[in-house]
């Protein structure tokens, strides 16, 4: 593995903490889609998630993580197409798909 690849991994697994820890008092999508400064910092973090995978792909494009293109869609979505994001959306993404990319980046860092 490229010696870079593990610090944008790791950038990947915290912003999933972060992400979670900006969820513990969001107990539902009602309540996330009026809170403007959550969703914020959560977009953020979700766009840091996809440049630091965009970046760990261009060392090693065979880097084994579901879903790996849409995530880096995401994040040019996020910066560039602020218009297209959908509350919904960002919310599913956090519930199920985030718990499945930070096994599958331990499971990469761990092998």
């Amino acid at each position: 593995m490229n010696p870079e690849i593990p610090k944008f991994l790791f950038d990947i697994l915290e912003s999933i903490s972060t992400i979670e820890s900006y969820l513990e008092s969001v107990k539902d999508l009602h309540t996330y889609k009026n809170d403007k400064k959550t969703i914020d910092a959560i977009e953020r973090r979700l766009a840091i998630i996809g440049e630091a995978l965009n970046k760990a792909n261009k060392h090693d494009e065979s880097l084994q993580i579901s879903n790996k293109n849409k995530i880096i869609g995401l994040r040019h979505i996020l910066v560039h197409d602020y218009d297209l994001v959908d509350d919904d959306t960002i919310w599913a993404i956090c519930k199920k798909y985030l718990p499945i990319l930070r096994i599958e980046i331990k499971q990469i860092l761990e092998s």
